[in-house]
């Protein structure tokens, strides 16, 4: 059988030479520098790989050991890729893309993506909208115990599902603005459940992180016990290493 790689992600020459953890398959990680780009890899021992949470979890501990070595600038590989040779890394990335890829490292040179999601109770939030809304109140009231037409409550959901999707972008909204000055970009990206209601990415610079925690702590501990806020400041730059 014919020698495949794994890979995982690309560094600016010279990068780490090894990582603390094995790769997929329990196989250990290896550097390549081709024309200046170092590549983390490790034998592949299959042709295509499941997006299981074992083995998505196995690629992204590669590229967390090498941040966490200090090579802080990469570009993360999609999951599953494998190669057959380095002549056709060349071929298919390096030789159409080098000039993308260099300009890249630049972007996220000494810079970090953190993630921000941000989750409500659908039902709470209703029934503070419902006291809080006097004519919003009493037209709910009306579904109850009123012959209505289909017209009137359609119309009577339609409000009510405005004004809660008004309350939404006024809670997101307080997080954009007290973490986006602190961002050099920002990428939103659709939420992952119905109760996500602001989902994320920002690129910082790596010594502002724990300026962008404080704040970020501030604007959750402003609406009490109504939110959940998951926070990751340590992943790879996935959001802001896309090539176009």
């Amino acid at each position: 059988m014919a020698t495949r790689y794994y890979l995982y992600g690309i560094f600016p020459a010279p990068g780490p030479k090894a990582v603390s953890v094995t790769g997929l398959d329990d196989q250990p990680v290896e550097a390549w520098t081709l024309d200046g780009f170092t590549f983390l890899y490790s034998p592949a021992c299959q042709k295509r790989y499941l997006a299981s949470r074992y083995n998505l979890l196995a690629h992204e501990k590669v590229l967390e050991s090498a941040m966490q070595q200090g090579f802080h600038t990469l570009l993360p590989l999609q999951f599953g890729l494998t190669v057959s040779s380095w002549e056709q890394v060349k071929e298919d990335l390096i030789t159409p893309y080098c000039e993308m890829l260099t300009q890249l490292f630049q972007r996220l040179d000494g810079c970090r993506e953190v993630s921000v999601k941000v989750m409500w109770d659908a039902a709470t939030e209703l029934e503070m909208l419902m006291t809080e809304n006097d004519d919003l109140r009493h037209q709910r009231d009306q579904l109850e115990g009123t012959q209505l037409s289909m017209d009137q409550v359609i119309q009577i959901g339609q409000q009510i599902e405005a004004a809660l999707q008004e309350r939404q972008e006024s809670i997101a909204d307080q997080f954009r603005h007290a973490l986006a000055p602190l961002a050099k970009d920002a990428i939103e990206n659709d939420p992952m459940t119905d109760a996500m209601i602001f989902n994320v990415a920002y690129l910082i610079p790596w010594e502002a992180e724990p300026a962008f925690s404080r704040a970020l702590d501030e604007v959750d501990a402003a609406f009490g016990d109504r939110l959940r806020v998951r926070y990751n400041n340590f992943t790879a730059p996935y959001n802001f290493a896309q090539l176009q």
